[in-house]
């Protein structure tokens, strides 16, 4: 029978100076920038007890730990490192018997988890392996299961379990880790150091929600979305498909986790005029699909942007390409 480690992160009560505005556990810590949030996490305990109880009934062997810095995180993946290689890298078990819930109070905790797993078993580009796939800077990343601390949430926010379809009722998430299958899913990285799951969206907003225009060059592979010369509304880098809208404006045409591309879409207000001479603006959408997308602010103002739920302010160039595959998800 399995090991089972529920992992659930501290909040700022839990642990002063480790919370989500901090650089804690939270918010992924490490060198993400001070201005990379998430919302606060406040623990529920009874779907995490809940999750245990069930697995225990099944046999497992099963332990909660509650991270509160990125130090924390890193103990528990080591238990999901394999043997030692002759080339001395750090790698997941393919064959562990140790296998991980992290409980979430939002995507962004998942996604400080990965962005920990990423750093560890990410090997830098002078000792690439020979049995590293030659479209991935990571190795297959252990499967992880995913327990929903707010059940209620998938009927008010798409969250990515939701997209996902997976389970979120604390007994169903065990039975899944325990019997179910991985689900392969591409990992976005960014040369910011950190990683997407979701999508991010880039934009700012005015006092009434009204997006507010800004200008930057837009590029996916080779094909150029803007080129700084006109206004923006919002550009939507999709890897699923949370940042799919605004409002009721369709950005990502169809985002899909697994074909290995990210989708990024730009909103450009358009300016016509009726027969009577009367100014109207829609808004034009342009999109493409590749394996890298980048994004460079024009104006002097730095750019707001959502990332995974976690918000930030870009000031230079960003870059995010796809690992097609790399992180996994337990599903039924």
């Amino acid at each position: 029978m399995y090991d089972v480690v529920l992992l659930t992160l501290g909040s700022e009560r839990d642990a002063p100076g480790a919370g989500c505005g901090s650089g804690g556990a939270c918010c992924g810590g490490g060198t993400d920038t001070a201005t990379d949030r998430e919302e606060r996490c406040e623990t529920p305990r009874v779907p995490v007890l809940t999750c245990a109880d069930a697995l225990t009934a099944r046999g497992a062997r099963v332990e909660t730990v509650t991270a509160r810095s990125d130090a924390e995180i890193d103990e528990v993946l080591a238990r999901l490192d394999g043997p030692p290689r002759p080339d001395g890298l750090t790698w997941p078990d393919a064959d562990a018997k140790t296998r991980l819930v992290v409980a979430v109070a939002g995507d962004a905790q998942l996604r400080a988890v990965l962005r920990r797993m990423v750093r560890r078993y990410a090997p830098p580009p002078s000792r690439r392996p020979d049995d590293l796939a030659g479209n991935r800077t990571v190795p297959d990343l252990p499967p992880v299961g995913v327990l929903p601390l707010d059940p209620a949430r998938s009927t008010t926010h798409r969250d990515l379990a939701a997209q996902l379809g997976l389970p979120r009722d604390p007994v169903a998430v065990a039975g899944a880790v325990l019997d179910g299958t991985p689900r392969r899913l591409d990992l976005l990285r960014h040369d910011g150091g950190s990683v997407t799951l979701d999508g991010a969206l880039l934009g700012a907003a005015g006092d009434d929600g009204t997006p507010l225009p800004w200008r930057g060059r837009v590029e996916v592979d080779d094909a150029v979305l803007s080129h700084g010369d006109e206004p923006l509304l919002a550009c939507a880098i999709g890897n699923a498909g949370g940042y799919a809208r605004l409002d009721d404006v369709t950005l990502l045409a169809g985002p899909d986790p697994t074909d290995g591309l990210v989708e990024v879409a730009v909103a450009v207000p358009v300016v016509t005029r009726s027969r009577l001479g009367r100014r109207r603006v829609r808004l034009e959408v342009r999109r493409a699909r590749g394996r890298a997308a980048s994004v460079l602010p024009r104006d002097e103002a730095t750019l707001p942007y959502l990332d995974d739920g976690v918000a930030g302010q870009l000031t230079r160039k960003r870059s995010w390409w796809t690992e097609p595959g790399a992180w996994a998800v337990w599903t039924p």
